[in-house]
């Protein structure tokens, strides 16, 4: 988080964003940073382990069918980026499946890192703010990369996450080439007694 500009004079804007990370069910940890450390708080992130992704998807459609919603095949709730779980959807998502995230309020100067194939809720801007994001694939995720891909290959034509964004094979390319260099770089030690 690069910048937070927060509104002078609205005393007003400030209870609402308390009130926003209160109802988002960040800590009490979390609450001291911006009421008694007054540092400035950007953004409210909900993000859920990666395990946990079938059941949210299941939950999603569930609730999208009780609303009268379609859930055509070549779309996924999650991947549509279309619901927003506040807190009655997140405890109703506890009560009923189990799954229970963790609330994140990004202060300025903060990282968020999202661990490979973790859910995450669109951010919650409380201010308007300025973020740096850097997607990344490393080689030890590539199994999970690999089923990401597969997912987003079922998705309509026109999704915005259809294409190949990950290019898992060119991470296991570079991943293999440089194995072999480091292997025949080392080949006269490797064939000693």
């Amino acid at each position: 988080m690069v910048y937070v500009g927060i509104p002078k004079g609205q005393a007003d804007q400030e209870e609402e964003v308390l009130k926003t990370i209160q109802d988002g069910d960040s800590d009490e940890l979390t609450i001291k940073r911006f009421t008694e450390s007054r540092e400035k708080p950007g953004a409210l992130w909900h993000i859920y382990a990666a395990k946990d992704t079938e059941k949210i998807r299941e939950f999603l459609k569930k609730v999208a069918e009780e609303q009268g919603q379609e859930n055509p095949v070549d779309h996924d709730p999650i991947h549509d980026q279309s619901w927003y779980l506040d807190r009655s959807l997140r405890k109703r998502l506890h009560q009923e499946y189990g799954v229970q995230g963790w609330a994140i309020v990004q202060f300025l100067g903060d990282v968020v890192f999202i661990p490979a194939g973790a859910p995450h809720q669109e951010v919650h801007n409380l201010y308007s703010c300025i973020k740096v994001a850097e997607d990344f694939v490393s080689p030890e995720h590539v199994k999970h990369c690999f089923w990401l891909t597969q997912e987003f290959r079922y998705l309509s034509h026109t999704h915005t996450n259809h294409e190949d964004k990950l290019q898992v094979k060119n991470v296991i390319y570079h991943a293999v080439k440089d194995a072999v260099g480091i292997l025949r770089a080392n080949e006269s030690s490797l064939s000693r007694p």
